[in-house]
């Protein structure tokens, strides 16, 4: 199988080159230098509200699948017996736009608001890459043997084995460097202390090591038939209700973006990100003046490099390297289990009413959290002007790469680590998060001569310490941000249904034109989403700031108990919930409130249709549909990202998404 894009490529804003917009764009003097002028227009500007300029998304991606797959089946007996092997190869080419023309954030790092930090021309985060084309890499194989037994006419087991080949993403160059704390490269013996590339000892194409894996499954059918007592009436007769259990464990295939957000890194590429700098002259810092030497356009070296065929080439235009993100060489491979047990009763012969215990323990998930935090109590120790020397600058928020001078005259590189000062701001998609899903889930069938429909709930709850690699994690303590995950539904009620409308008992005249109709429709009551709280500042001074992986930092503002005053009417305007429970977290601390721990405005929807079909001869028919969406036009404030919960926004806690109004469509559909 072959797919191919070209994703985001801009339109509109592009002409504008960045000189004619005032920015400096001469490397000797800091400025920027717009590596793809083909895509040059509006600068790309992030606000914590919205954004502005082209987007920096763009790339041209080539996919090839290569896959076999076979099953076979016997029946012996009592047993039905399966087994299936499967082998996949995938290849993703990728020709990125890694922000090649820049991207600036404003969050009000300088003066607590995002615009005003925009007019006074100083910029929390600038983000410039330039990157070489890669090519991702991943081999798949697996196989299952499993046996269906009959035990008795009321009584199945089913039990099986899957066994998985699991494998990292590799790329065709080994352009795909990781950590390893005090080891020297081989490959690139020019490589800061750290930075480790494959073919270096330990080092796999993989990064990490492949596995075998073994996956074990067990579920059970059971029909009792009792006749007498409590439970004879309860169960009914023999046929009337079914009891089945099951319990499984299922490991996860390591998705293809792992490998696309560790790329573009040294010597093959480079992703920049000034803290705190100016606007006009993006390398330049604005607290202390000091300017970065621009290491743009990047001079890339040959695809050749090995421990056996070393590259000495000098790594100091790439230094500190920042923005890189790649999986722990000690990871494992992601698993979940998964467990049920169900009662359906029949309670008469058009209805039938199922019970269920549904969860889930997921384990060794993916998560990223910074491999170079910056030492919240050693920036601390120098936040004060007394604690450096005269005419020095201070420890703050954003100025973990700083060089800071003590009051004795003792220089400090930083206050990042363990890595050191040759790396900023980077990243571990570390295999150490857990999840668990526990419900209760309730459906009741009807299937009638008119009338069908089945009505389903479900009560549950989802907890985890990061929905995905948008969220980053504590450093220096994984479980602090665990909290509901971003999909956790408390309530969820469906109601579907489909009625034959009974309109030929009006006439008998027109049969032609009152058969065949009938009304169907989906309606849906269910608690919202929750609300992600999140702050863009750095006051936890862990410099754990987003690179294009995580779409907040690290940061959470403090949270103090009290009535969270949830607005039951969002079309008033007001604020959702009391924002004044929430302050800025305190100099040195990620914050206390949780990530998720409210939910968002709660979903009453109604979709209906009209349908009738004109049968015109045997084998030919045409189809009348009026649908309509939202039939009755509710507000709907409904989704994960209903309601503002950036601390640094000044629309915190406000309603800023809504579903769709009321829509109607007529269609008119002919089979042959």
């Amino acid at each position: 199988m072959r797919g191919a894009n070209n994703v985001g490529r801009p339109v509109g804003g592009v002409g504008p080159t960045l000189a004619s917009q005032g920015f400096n764009t001469n490397p000797a003097t800091f400025g920027i230098v717009p590596l793809a002028p083909s895509i040059e227009g509006i600068e790309n500007v992030v606000f914590n509200s919205f954004v502005m300029g082209t987007p920096i998304t763009n790339l041209v991606q080539v996919n090839n699948t290569f896959s076999v797959m076979d099953n076979f089946s016997k029946i012996l007996g009592s047993h039905t017996i399966k087994t299936g092997l499967a082998l996949s190869y995938d290849q993703i080419n990728v020709n990125p736009n890694p922000t090649f023309n820049g991207s600036f954030q404003f969050t009000g790092s300088e003066t607590g608001s995002d615009f005003a930090d925009f007019l006074i021309g100083v910029s929390s985060n600038f983000n410039q890459a330039d990157s070489m084309s890669f090519y991702g890499r991943h081999k798949y194989a697996s196989a299952f043997a499993q046996d269906t037994w009959r035990i008795t006419p009321s009584l199945t087991l089913n039990y099986g084995l899957r066994w998985e080949l699991m494998q990292y993403w590799s790329e065709k160059y080994n352009q795909i460097p990781t950590f390893a704390l005090g080891e020297q490269s081989r490959v690139y013996p020019g490589a800061p202390v750290g930075l480790v590339y494959p073919s270096d000892p330990g080092v796999p194409n993989t990064l990490v090591p492949q596995r075998n894996r073994f996956a074990p499954r067990l579920g059970l059918a059971y029909s009792p038939s009792l006749s007498n007592g409590i439970l004879g009436k309860i169960l009914g007769k023999s046929g009337k209700t079914s009891i089945r259990a099951g319990y499984g464990i299922f490991y996860s295939v390591i998705q293809g973006n792992t490998i696309a957000i560790d790329e573009p890194q040294p010597p093959y590429g480079l992703s920049y990100t000034g803290q705190g700098v100016l606007f006009a002259t993006p390398f330049v810092n604005a607290a202390t003046g000091n300017g970065h030497p621009n290491p743009f356009p990047l001079t890339f070296p040959p695809l050749n490099a090995s421990a056996s065929h070393p590259n000495p080439i000098v790594f100091s235009s790439f230094l500190p390297v920042a923005g890189m993100t790649a999986p722990p060489p000690g990871n494992t491979y992601p698993y979940a289990e998964n467990y049920f047990l169900s009662i359906e009763r029949q309670l008469n012969a058009d209805t039938v009413l199922g019970l269920s215990y549904v969860g889930s323990e997921a384990h060794h998930l993916l998560l990223v959290y910074s491999a170079n935090p910056g030492n919240p109590a050693l920036c601390l120790s120098l936040s004060q002007p007394s604690a450096v020397a005269p005419g020095t600058p201070t420890c703050g928020p954003f100025g973990e790469n700083n060089v800071y001078t003590t009051a004795s005259n003792q220089i400090i590189n930083g206050t990042r680590g363990p890595l050191g000062p040759a790396f900023a701001n980077d990243d571990y998609d570390a295999s150490i998060g857990n999840s668990n899903y526990n419900s209760f889930q309730a459906a009741l069938r009807h299937t009638g001569k008119r009338l069908n429909f089945t009505v389903g709930y479900t009560f549950s709850k989802s907890i985890d310490q990061a929905s995905s690699l948008s969220d980053i994690v504590n450093p220096f303590n994984f479980n602090a941000t665990r909290a509901l995950s971003a999909w956790d539904l408390k309530h969820s009620l469906v109601f579907t249904y489909a009625y034959q409308l009974p309109l030929e008992r009006l006439t008998s005249r027109a049969n032609f034109l009152t058969q065949g109709w009938s009304l169907s429709g989906i309606t849906r009551v269910s608690s919202g989403f929750p609300v992600t709280i999140s702050e863009e500042g750095d006051n936890s001074l862990m410099g754990s700031q987003p690179n294009g992986v995580n779409n907040h930092s690290l940061d959470l503002p403090d949270f103090a108990p009290g009535p969270l005053n949830l607005n039951s009417n969002p079309r008033n305007g007001q604020s959702y919930f009391n924002t004044s429970l929430f302050a800025a977290n305190a100099l040195g601390t990620p914050g206390n409130s949780p990530r998720r721990f409210l939910h968002g405005p709660a979903m009453f929807n109604t979709d209906l249709a009209l349908l009738r079909s004109f049968r015109i001869s045997e084998a030919k028919a045409l189809q009348f549909r009026l649908e309509t969406f939202n039939t009755f036009n509710h507000s709907q404030f409904f989704g994960p990202a209903s309601v503002n919960g950036d601390f640094s926004s000044p629309l915190f806690g406000k309603i800023v998404k809504a579903t769709s109004p009321r829509l109607m469509q007529v269609a008119l559909k002919y089979t042959f």
